[in-house]
């Protein structure tokens, strides 16, 4: 089979958000072959516990290590806090230590240190990730003086899937969340999408935030980090093949992710179920 011979980059996530990340790496890398993989019938899962993300979260890395990725992305905030760290120290020494998953947390902090900074910023991001304090904690290790505050916005995911994002409704949320964010903190200067369904109402989210204020969304700066990386290490670079092979495979119904997927990413065609 022609598919053995192909190693392409796997994308993980428990959904479809993801795909906004996808979408700016094949922008940013079309020459590579990429794999996505949604957790569609178990998500989501930032209501769920540690160990339940990492078990399914593991499980998704594991199918796309037999599909033949050397490199997973979890391009999922929830997973990327509450699996990645584990799955990196415990299991990929067991795995293959060759092997690598990378997450979308770290390089969204890291990109902080390209903003003039008043010392306070804001994560907008899903319960489960906002839970997790994976940002804060993340931003104090680079950033050690800087002031962070948090504001969970339950709603904004279901407006995104239910393609209402671009309608009226979606405004009431947006502005709610964003005042109850500078409420807390009144002189941030930099707010971070800690979610990747985010993106798709930045313009909604431009509207209410003072101009002042930098927006860090993430699909563009985890494209940029996922190509500083294989230039860093053409090790791994030279594993990744490159015929702009993009397959896409969900754990429910494939027609479901089709009609849900484009409303992130115009590149899907072909859609398989998966059992994890």
């Amino acid at each position: 089979m022609s598919s053995k011979k192909i190693h392409p980059i796997g994308v993980f996530d428990s959904g479809y958000g993801g795909l906004s990340v996808l979408k700016d790496f094949i922008r940013l890398m079309p020459e590579y072959d990429f794999y996505y993989l949604g957790d569609n019938a178990r998500a989501p899962y930032g209501p769920r516990s540690f160990e339940t993300v990492y078990q399914y979260t593991l499980e998704a890395v594991k199918k796309l290590f037999d599909l033949g990725c050397h490199l997973v992305i979890l391009a999922c905030n929830t997973a990327s806090a509450k699996a990645l760290r584990t799955i990196q120290q415990k299991d990929l020494p067991k795995i293959d230590p060759a092997r690598r998953v990378l997450g979308v947390i770290r390089p969204s902090v890291e990109a902080i240190g390209e903003h003039k900074l008043s010392g306070s910023i804001g994560v907008l991001g899903t319960k489960g990730t906002v839970l997790s304090n994976s940002y804060p904690l993340e931003i104090k290790k680079i950033y050690p003086k800087l002031n962070v505050v948090q504001e969970a916005c339950p709603m904004w995911v279901p407006l995104v899937e239910n393609n209402e994002y671009n309608k009226p409704g979606a405004d009431y949320f947006v502005h709610k969340n964003i005042k109850a964010l500078l409420k807390k903190k009144p002189d941030i200067d930099t707010v971070i999408l800690a979610c990747t369904h985010y993106p798709l109402l930045e313009n909604k989210i431009k509207k209410y935030l003072p101009e002042n204020i930098r927006l860090v969304s993430q699909g563009a700066i985890v494209a940029e980090s996922l190509k500083d990386y294989l230039h860093r290490h053409p090790e791994m670079d030279k594993k990744c093949t490159k015929s702009s092979v993009y397959k896409f495979f969900t754990t429910d119904s494939p027609e479901i992710f089709k009609e849900h997927g484009k409303i992130f990413c115009d590149k899907i065609n072909q859609v398989e179920h998966i059992v994890l």
